[in-house]
């Protein structure tokens, strides 16, 4: 208890003697003082005690890494309307490069006291992350749904693709048309979903016949930029066709493609991930993997209002069947032979 009083006091620039009054609803206290020192609770991630918790309120924040990849403002469009339609307003938290970060937004949603939070892609994804966090929302209980693959640390209710299976039904599909030479373009190396397809592919193109080489799987960041780079590595290495982590990838092996004077998908073919918007309409249209993110969509729902209403307990992970959408940039092998 000392501990708490102190660390709550530094946080708030009280007296311990202020905060112990807070926390035992004593008078002598102005209404601006009690409610930082109740906010200070929320962030170290202390329990408020039981006659001061009241209501949270009915709000949810909704927390992206990005808004580039349009598969996150896709899945935000769905789950926002989801929580509207339940009564909850979604607060969109967006993070980018030099701003405010994850472990910043918890602070803020904590001193909110919403409902809960959904993340859709963080820190959660990546092993050598910061996770400490995480940590804050559980000490206080907060309903949390996470979206994509997580590190096995983080028990918490988890909403993903198949990664393994979305590997699988590119590889086939590519092999099938005649490509012995098959490139893997991946995400930052302690990304899980990026692990969980390399896991996936390595031992099925064994059984094929055609082993992974080092030098055919490339990783980077997930931007079109990165992809073009990273592409650009995989046709040096002989790659024929490449699968790649994202649609941007994707894009980017398709321009990295032209730079080289190839041509797809006469020369080399190219595979997606996500789905997302418009990639019905580039040029050539992808070739990618769906994530069905309707029906996740309407499950990260349930989840947290499950939560909510404490008829669940988080921990699980439920995995989604991706589909492979055929369209114009996978081709038959020009030369088997590469």
């Amino acid at each position: 208890m000392s501990k708490r009083l102190a660390e709550v006091a530094r946080k708030v620039g009280v007296s311990e003697a202020t905060v112990s009054r807070v926390l035992n609803d004593k008078p002598g206290v102005s209404e601006a003082t009690r409610q930082a020192v109740l906010t200070a609770l929320d962030v170290l991630g202390y329990e408020r005690p039981t006659k001061l918790r009241g209501e949270r309120a009915r709000l949810v924040g909704l927390v992206l890494p990005e808004l580039q990849n349009p598969i996150f403002p896709a899945l935000a469009e769905i789950i926002g309307g989801g929580l509207t339609q339940n009564g909850y307003t979604p607060l969109l938290c967006t993070q980018n490069a030099g701003g405010i970060t994850e472990s910043d937004y918890v602070d803020l949603l904590l001193q909110q006291q919403v409902s809960g939070v959904i993340f859709l892609g963080g820190n959660y994804s990546q092993a050598d992350a910061a996770h400490e966090h995480y940590e804050r929302l559980r000490q206080v209980h907060l309903p949390t749904v996470l979206v994509n693959a997580r590190i096995d640390a983080l028990d918490f209710a988890t909403v993903s693709t198949d990664d393994g299976a979305a590997a699988e039904q590119a590889i086939q599909h590519l092999h099938q048309l005649g490509h012995r030479r098959i490139g893997l373009l991946l995400g930052p190396l302690d990304h899980i979903p990026s692990q969980r397809k390399l896991a996936a592919a390595r031992p099925l193109l064994e059984r094929l016949g055609s082993p992974l080489a080092d030098s055919l799987v490339v990783r980077g960041l997930y931007s079109l930029e990165s992809g073009q780079a990273g592409a650009s590595r995989l046709f040096a290495a002989g790659a024929t066709a490449i699968v790649c982590a994202s649609d941007p990838l994707a894009l980017g092996a398709v321009r990295a493609a032209r730079r080289h004077g190839l041509r797809v998908p006469d020369d080399v073919s190219v595979v997606g991930f996500d789905d997302s918007f418009l990639m019905s309409c580039t040029e050539p249209p992808l070739t990618t993997v769906r994530q069905p993110i309707e029906s996740m969509g309407r499950t990260v729902i349930e989840l947290l209002l499950s939560q909510i209403a404490g008829t669940t307990e988080p921990g699980d992970e439920l995995l989604f069947e991706p589909e492979l959408v055929l369209r114009s940039s996978t081709g038959p092998a020009a030369d088997t032979s590469r």
